[in-house]
């Protein structure tokens, strides 16, 4: 049987990605889609400005949009995807997790709280575990889980295969695709023929959310992991697809061909949104790249390659369509660990 769901902030690019990956799921029935005030009670594909590369499923274009809020939502809804802005979402998140709802939230309000689980199912799934805690402190009924920044999603997941080697600093340089920012963050004006050397919070999300991800959780409280992380983030001219550059120093000497087979050999999950290789490892030094290979894995898994030994280290890139991997099919495979755990 189905799982009833809903969409928190479903006329937004990322909820609009959301209702494109949740369309034929073969455990979710989208139910319910909730907006702004200005959008509420009118059909779906009436209040949404769709910018997906494909139609509107017809089942959700004539669902009405609700207020978000509680006493919108069906009691039968079982799960809701968050992707609120994170001002909103601070308020709203926790009246809905008061209330009995479960949540996995793209949104990046709370994601370092000390009771939050911050996943990515393939690296950390233990750390759901947290959520008893989270219902002990906060005496909620209901239950909040996020995934991370897109780009900790593109790294993290190599960081994870390398920490056999003794992972313990990280410098990165983030290449990220305008579509970050959402619909109208860059204006043509400004990312046309450039490259902006700055995008606000996004490094230190990455120095701080990499290590929570990498951390361990003894039953009680989460430990982040050792490692210094130091990041510069960069916006270009690209619509989809954040390109790392990563230098990864270790207290051993791994050669370039063991950090490869360190990569292909972390493991995908059986869930539906699960792609078959976590990692595609390319050999070519050119690999990857964002307009050829951000859709590997339907978009779901990391690229990775240009792989380098260093005197301290190792040096390569890695890329993850920002968007489906990074954003909304995160929240998605949430759901569907929340689900295979028993959490919903």
């Amino acid at each position: 049987m189905a799982v009833r769901v809903g969409i928190l902030g479903a006329t937004g690019a990322v909820g609009q990605r959301c209702i494109q990956l949740l369309d034929g799921h073969p455990e979710f029935e989208l139910a319910v889609v909730t907006a702004s005030e200005s959008s509420a009670g009118r059909p779906y594909g009436e209040a949404a400005k769709w910018r997906i590369d494909a139609p509107i499923p017809s089942s959700v274009a004539d669902l009405t949009v609700r207020e978000t809020d509680p006493s919108a939502v069906p009691d039968d809804v079982d799960l809701l995807f968050s992707s609120l802005p994170s001002g909103v979402a601070a308020e709203v998140e926790s009246a809905f997790a008061e209330a009995g709802y479960v949540l996995s939230s793209n949104s990046s309000n709370d994601r370092m709280a000390d009771d939050v689980p911050l996943v990515i199912p393939e690296i950390n799934p233990g750390h759901l575990d947290l959520l008893e805690v989270q219902r002990d402190e906060r005496g909620w009924d209901g239950a909040v889980v996020k995934n991370p920044n897109c780009s900790n999603i593109t790294m993290v997941p190599t960081l994870a295969a390398l920490d056999e080697f003794g992972l313990e600093r990280v410098h990165v340089s983030t290449l990220q695709a305008v579509s970050g920012a959402g619909y109208s963050g860059v204006s043509s004006m400004e990312i046309i023929d450039n490259a902006i050397p700055h995008i606000g919070g996004e490094e230190s999300k990455m120095e701080t959310e990499s290590r929570k991800l990498l951390g361990s959780f003894d039953g009680a409280e989460l430990s982040h992991h050792e490692a210094e992380v130091s990041a510069s983030c960069n916006r270009i001219p690209t619509i989809d697809g954040h390109l790392e550059n990563v230098w990864a120093e270790t207290g051993e000497d791994p050669t370039a061909a063991e950090v490869e087979e360190s990569f292909r050999a972390v493991e995908s999950l059986d869930l539906p949104s699960s792609p078959d290789r976590l990692i595609e490892v390319f050999e070519d030094p050119d690999r990857p790249q964002p307009r050829l290979d951000r859709t590997v894995g339907g978009g779901m898994a990391i690229a990775a390659g240009g792989v380098q030994e260093t005197p301290a280290g190792v040096q390569y890139n890695c890329l993850a369509h920002n968007t489906i991997r990074g954003a909304a099919g995160a929240a998605v495979l949430n759901g569907e660990l929340l689900r295979r755990e028993g959490w919903i």
